[in-house]
């Protein structure tokens, strides 16, 4: 019977809110922008985390920030390893997440569309 609460899960929370910290505090590349980290799946061994974040700052590339953010993975590894008890640290492998940008798009898509309707119905 599996638990609700299960280990991966406890450590991808970690892991999630320790690296937010750790990316808005310690890298300093002028090329990473605004980053979220929105979420953390870590596999059930604990050896390889995919970690999802969102640019906030649509006049930053995402290529190049998802470039710095696997490159700085190592360092960011070293420093969860310093932080999180735990024997071995996940690798550490930085993916795209488009889930803010495109609910911005289907918010301005609803309300253009009761815009639309309140006009119809004004005339």
């Amino acid at each position: 019977m599996p638990k609700d609460f299960s280990r991966t899960r406890r450590v991808a929370e970690q892991i999630q809110r320790e690296l937010a910290m750790l990316i808005q505090q310690e890298i300093k590349d002028p090329r990473l922008g605004m980053v979220t980290v929105s979420g953390v799946d870590v596999t059930k061994d604990l050896s390889v985390a995919k970690v999802y974040v969102s640019v906030l700052d649509e006049s930053h590339d995402v290529k190049q920030t998802l470039e710095v953010l696997n490159r700085a993975a190592g360092f960011l590894r070293h420093a969860l390893g310093q932080s999180l008890v735990m024997r071995a640290v996940p690798h550490l492998h930085f993916h795209f997440d488009d889930s803010i940008s495109r609910g911005n798009e289907l918010s301005s898509l609803i309300n253009d569309a009761v815009a639309a309707d309140k006009k119809k119905h004004k005339d």
